[in-house]
């Protein structure tokens, strides 16, 4: 299995991402877009994020060094704003997608794309 199709196809090509990464819970980065660097502490912190929910709404979340305001946090879903760009991040049983968009998108139009692949990962028991 080709994380970065997953990426590539399912994400960018959507027209509704412009940045993703699907990272695993257990570390590393699977598959990104190109030049979406998560720090290695970026990608603890969100691991970390989904754990305890109200304390990541209060604090945000940094995504490649850009600082998101959180608007909602649940154990399995994160949406975050940044001006007029934000970001969805969705974690599945192994895995968790971290994705960013760009003004004009907006969370409506973003959202059920990723969800959706994170759905689709969860039925395949990743």
């Amino acid at each position: 299995m080709s994380w970065q199709v997953y990426v590539d196809s399912n994400l960018l090509g959507s027209g509704k991402v412009s940045k993703a990464a699907i990272i695993g819970q257990a570390g590393g980065v699977w598959a990104a877009s190109s030049g979406y660097n998560l720090s290695p502490a970026e990608q603890k912190a969100i691991v970390n994020a989904f754990k305890n929910p109200t304390e990541t709404q209060a604090h945000g979340l940094r995504l490649a060094g850009r600082k998101f305001f959180v608007l909602s946090a649940t154990e399995d879903q994160i949406l975050g704003k940044q001006g007029a760009d934000g970001c969805t991040i969705v974690k599945t049983k192994q895995a968790v997608l971290v994705t960013e968009y760009a003004a004009p998108i907006q969370h409506p139009e973003s959202v059920p794309i990723v969800v959706d692949l994170a759905e689709y990962l969860k039925s395949v028991k990743y």
